[in-house]
């Protein structure tokens, strides 16, 4: 198994953790975290440091996950860990309890947890996260930074934009687009496309109002 780095060492890390403990193809050697100390245990993995870590003790570490549920601060790590370490790249973590059908494809980063499902022809972006029991259909575009929370589902050929938020329980019927940095609020049926940069929860689901690129959700 090839050594990884998983950074961050919160509630949403424990289950990226199971996750990749499950899939069995690499070993965690520490978590990274710039909140914790250093010396913090969390499953009995170590916190090292912060990103920094990785330049002054980590040369020989040259893969990793990034482990923090909000898309815009994932990014944000994302690009501070390769501003550090230009060599440094990031690998996807799949649940095998969960379904990936022929044809669908999953970015470097992403993390698909226990139950959930991708279907056919489906493409899903970079550092993107798919909760326990969420279902992307076939023939559907998932950009990057994107989150499904758990029970989030859609329907096929449904586009999605970067850093986009598909709350718990949400369902978007087949044929809508998600525009980028647009949050879907919990228990919503999308019927409509729903903008870019925007709230938008009920069922039918409707904008109530817009939001700017890292505003906070969670």
């Amino acid at each position: 198994m090839k050594d990884i780095i998983v950074f961050g060492a919160g509630g949403h890390a424990k289950a990226v953790i199971d996750t990749i403990e499950k899939a069995g193809l690499y070993r965690i050697v520490g978590l990274l975290d710039g909140y914790k100390a250093a010396g913090t245990n969390v499953f009995a993995y170590d916190v090292l440091g912060s990103e920094a870590w990785l330049k002054t003790q980590g040369k020989s570490i040259h893969k990793g996950i990034i482990a923090v549920g909000d898309n815009w601060l994932r990014a944000n790590i994302a690009a501070s860990i390769l501003s550090v370490r230009s060599d440094f790249t990031f690998v996807s973590a799949v649940h095998p309890s969960s379904s990936i059908a022929r044809g669908a494809t999953i970015g470097a980063g992403t993390v698909v947890m226990s139950g959930a499902v991708i279907n056919s022809d489906t493409s899903i972006g970079e550092h993107c996260v798919l909760y326990p029991h969420t279902s992307v259909d076939h023939d559907s575009s998932v950009g990057s930074f994107v989150t499904f929370a758990p029970n989030a589902v859609t329907g096929g050929n449904v586009k999605i934009g970067d850093y986009a938020v598909v709350s718990i329980g949400a369902k978007i019927i087949h044929g809508r687009s998600i525009g980028e940095h647009t949050v879907i609020g919990a228990g919503s049926t999308v019927l409509t496309d729903i903008p870019s940069y925007s709230i938008a929860y009920g069922s039918p689901a409707r904008t109530v109002r817009s939001r700017v690129a890292g505003e906070k959700y969670l």
